[in-house]
């Protein structure tokens, strides 16, 4: 009895260090520089610190967000002063003292334009001698800078861009498809005419998590975290913290897209036209005989997934951004 009893403990011991060893042995510090409605530290909607936050929760892993300017975010991540950043774009190049999770949301970058012309614009080349506007974030990457064919309008911030296309400084923005929905939104509410998108998104990449391999468990980190974003991409938590009603990701590997929703976000109108702005997680496209999966639980067809969202109240929810900053810009539109 006394040998099962040390070979239990002696077990338990080994259980209890192993846990420990795929645990950071402090705070995991991760930069990244603002972008409306995605990354902000002073209050204002912050989709992607969202994000962070439950992942790392649910990892019981502590986290430590900072914000700061792209000329900072790089001398810390040099400097090691972060672990790492917490919206690496695909844009640039991976740098090789650093791990890269998978990435956990994509970025589609469409053209827009306040004319209709826009939706027949399918390329980048397409674009070729035009005024463009652009944020800086998005500018600024390797990827942009090989494009030398289109004039570039760089600004600083997502206002600013934006303004380009009021004040018709610059034909054509380019930005996410989330961030022009946004605007849309504002100019719904203000009875404005919306903005007109690309017939299709012209550069598609995506944001990850990036961590030193100075960091112990680096590796582990960053698999722990794949893992917890699968598991928040399918039952409903992406709906709620992005503030999107449907979403499509191929869950079970069929190669096609389930479409994934929630009965906590807002949803305009349940009606089965709605899928077809379904914010795409993987690229994989659904179709007439994709599943449903609606905070977490798989349904079979359109009607079952309408039941599970009966108790909802159709509603708009108002704008990621701030009516009163964007206020004037909306008045001379």
């Amino acid at each position: 009895m006394g040998k099962l009893v040390a070979a239990l403990k002696t077990l338990a011991s080994v259980l209890l260090i192993s846990a420990v060893h795929f645990m950071p042995a402090h705070a995991v510090t991760l930069g990244a520089s603002p972008l409306a409605t995605y990354i902000d530290d002073e209050g204002e909607p912050a989709r992607l610190n969202a994000i962070m936050q439950e992942a790392f929760s649910r990892m019981a892993t502590e986290l430590e967000l900072t914000v700061m300017r792209r000329a900072f975010l790089g001398s810390g991540l040099l400097s090691g002063k972060l672990d790492g950043e917490y919206a690496f774009q695909d844009l640039d190049s991976q740098h090789d003292k650093f791990v890269y999770s998978e990435p956990y949301l994509p970025l589609y970058l469409y053209a827009t334009s306040k004319s209709q012309s826009v939706t027949e614009i399918r390329l980048i080349p397409h674009l070729q001698d035009s005024r463009v506007a652009i944020e800086n974030r998005f500018g600024n990457t390797d990827r942009f800078r090989l494009l030398k064919d289109i004039k570039w309008s760089r600004n600083p911030t997502t206002y600013d861009a934006f303004r380009q296309l009021a004040d018709e400084r610059a034909p054509y923005l380019i930005s996410t498809r989330l961030l022009i929905d946004e605007l849309n939104r504002l100019l719904r509410d203000d009875g404005e005419e919306l903005l007109h998108f690309s017939a299709a998104p012209l550069i598609s990449s995506g944001l990850r998590i990036s961590l030193s391999k100075k960091l112990p468990d680096a590796q582990q980190t960053i698999a722990s975290f794949n893992e917890t974003i699968a598991q928040m991409h399918k039952d409903g938590t992406f709906n709620q913290l992005l503030g999107v009603a449907w979403l499509s990701k191929d869950i079970d590997g069929d190669g096609t897209a389930e479409y994934i929703s929630s009965a906590d976000v807002a949803h305009a109108k349940i009606e089965p036209g709605i899928l077809a702005l379904a914010f795409s997680l993987d690229g994989v496209p659904a179709n007439d005989s994709s599943a449903f999966i609606i905070d977490g639980t798989r349904y079979a067809d359109w009607q079952a997934a309408a039941g599970a969202l009966a108790e909802v109240t159709p509603s708009l929810r108002p704008s990621l951004l701030d009516p009163e900053v964007y206020k004037r810009m909306i008045r001379r539109w």
